[in-house]
């Protein structure tokens, strides 16, 4: 119908022309037989041309440009790193996501220059000679430890050109975390809980057996019993802490919070405990606001952690401080620091304090009510939010905890996971 109504609408423009050049020669007083003969000639050839070349059939580049732009829609869209490289390995298109992972990925670029793991490069290799899907496991480590399975098939391209590689990589790092969790807190609570259990249990038997009737005895054993229930309320509620921390430690977070409220609002809670242990907390401010991408909560345990810390196992006094520093290589930076006028830290301590229930003082840290697990809930938070920690301590002086975390808005030279460094 339609092919009908163009091959119409061609007789009808070349009619149109013809009585025109007609109407203008009768005009002129030109009009007779050779002329219109000419006319009705003009008017078949004109709507014969017209028809056949409305009658060829459509060009189709246009469509063709449709459909790699709904194909680089839908690959835009996979949450998961995506990419295509050709017979060389040179890469063909790759994702957001694929580039978000890969920084020196580009196009038309070898896919060794941003992945140089050899077991993926060789499972491309097998696969275009092949053309059997595989599938290899990848570990990055840098800005932090993540876990793929990336699996690999060949694609032949439309135009003929030969068989491409698809590498689709997907992210393991939650499931493999969860499950070295499950381990961990298997492990370390069974250690962790022996003491106080076996020590509610002595107890409880004394109250069965000799110290029945002993109502001075019975008050004492029970005031041990409620510090030692406590003593695993905390630790559980610490490992909890610690495994969701280390269950989103790959993923950052995109909040933006004020550091310098979430110090003031911590110093003021942990004045009161501070001051009954003879204790004061002071806070210097600076010119704040001090705005950083971060979890609210994650942070507010970071400080108190810090200031818990001080107050423990340091001296009289715990300054609380924020300041900005443009560090040449991470960019700018907000730095919170908590200094104490303690004993200090011996220098072979510093390197391990951030390990899971390391102790510089086994005995004096549980007495005082510590898990083991504060710097390390700190650390692995840090390592969420691109963080870096710095503990320099002097024995008979005293000892200084620096939180570094990058600026909102402020462009970072590369991510760096947190680390820490000691300075006797």
């Amino acid at each position: 119908m339609s092919e009908r109504l163009r091959s119409s609408e061609s007789w009808l423009g070349a009619a149109i022309a013809a009585g025109l050049f007609a109407l203008a020669a009768a005009l002129a007083g030109r009009l007779d037989l050779p002329l219109i003969l000419v006319g009705l000639g003009a008017v078949c050839l004109g709507g014969w041309l017209g028809g056949r070349g409305r009658t060829s059939p459509p060009l189709r580049p246009a469509t063709t440009a449709q459909r790699h732009a709904v194909a680089e829609a839908l690959l835009a869209h996979v949450p998961d790193p995506v990419i295509l490289v050709d017979r060389r390995t040179l890469v063909v298109e790759a994702n957001p996501a694929a580039r978000a992972l890969l920084p020196a990925l580009h196009h038309a670029r070898p896919l060794s220059f941003a992945l140089r793991d050899p077991e993926v490069l060789e499972g491309i290799e097998a696969v275009l000679s092949s053309g059997v899907p595989r599938r290899v496991a990848l570990s990055t480590r840098v800005p932090l430890e993540r876990t793929f399975e990336v699996q690999i098939g060949a694609l032949p391209m439309p135009d003929g050109s030969g068989v491409n590689a698809l590498l689709f990589l997907r992210d393991l790092t939650s499931a493999r975390r969860l499950e070295a969790m499950r381990v961990d807190f298997v492990a370390n609570a069974s250690h962790e809980l022996r003491t106080p259990l076996a020590t509610l249990i002595g107890f409880i038997e004394t109250l069965q057996g000799p110290a029945r009737e002993d109502a001075q005895a019975r008050e004492r054993f029970l005031e041990i019993m409620r510090v030692q229930a406590l003593r695993m309320t905390r630790l559980i509620d610490d490992l909890l802490s610690l495994s969701r921390i280390e269950l989103r430690e790959h993923v950052a977070p995109t909040a933006v919070v004020d550091l310098g409220a979430l110090a003031r609002q911590m110093v003021d809670a942990q004045g009161p405990p501070a001051k009954a242990r003879g204790a004061m907390v002071q806070f210097e401010d600076g010119a704040g606001p001090y705005r950083v991408p971060g979890d609210a909560d994650e942070l507010a345990r970071v400080i108190e952690n810090l200031i818990e810390n001080a107050v423990k196992y340091g001296g009289g006094r715990i300054s609380v401080g924020l300041a900005r520093e443009d560090d040449p290589r991470l960019g700018r930076r907000v730095v919170l620091s908590v200094a104490d006028d303690g004993p200090g830290i011996p220098p072979e301590h510093i390197p391990r304090l951030t390990e899971r229930f390391y102790r510089v003082d086994v005995a004096s840290s549980r007495a005082r009510g510590g898990t083991g697990l504060g710097l390390a809930i700190v650390k692995h938070s840090l390592n969420r939010h691109r963080g870096r920690l710095a503990i320099e301590s002097t024995v008979g002086q005293g000892t200084i905890v620096r939180v570094s975390l990058p600026e909102y808005g402020a462009a970072a030279a590369q991510p760096a996971a947190a680390d820490q460094a000691g300075a006797a």
